[in-house]
């Protein structure tokens, strides 16, 4: 109990499964929030980064409206039956 008591505030220690818990005030400060995605990166020795997964689906969907009329879209996929 007492090596609770005597951690530095914001360190933490690697488990044997590599698994590591980030403070809540780094995620904070980092604008990540609960359910996001983020890609680890070795940024030299003793230092490794997060950053927010790059969703390539999100940037471009919707980026086509207008490309077809109304109807051009469900007689291509007649064509498929």
């Amino acid at each position: 109990m007492t090596d609770v008591k005597n951690r530095r505030r914001g360190a933490t220690r690697i488990s044997s499964k590599n698994q590591i818990t980030i403070p809540a005030d780094a995620l904070r400060a980092a604008g990540l929030e609960i359910g996001e995605r983020v890609v680890a990166h070795a940024d030299g020795p003793g230092r490794v980064v997060l950053e927010r997964e790059h969703d390539v689906l999100a940037e471009f969907a919707g980026a086509m409206t207008g490309a077809y009329d109304s109807t051009e879209l469900d007689k291509l996929r007649d064509e498929w039956r």
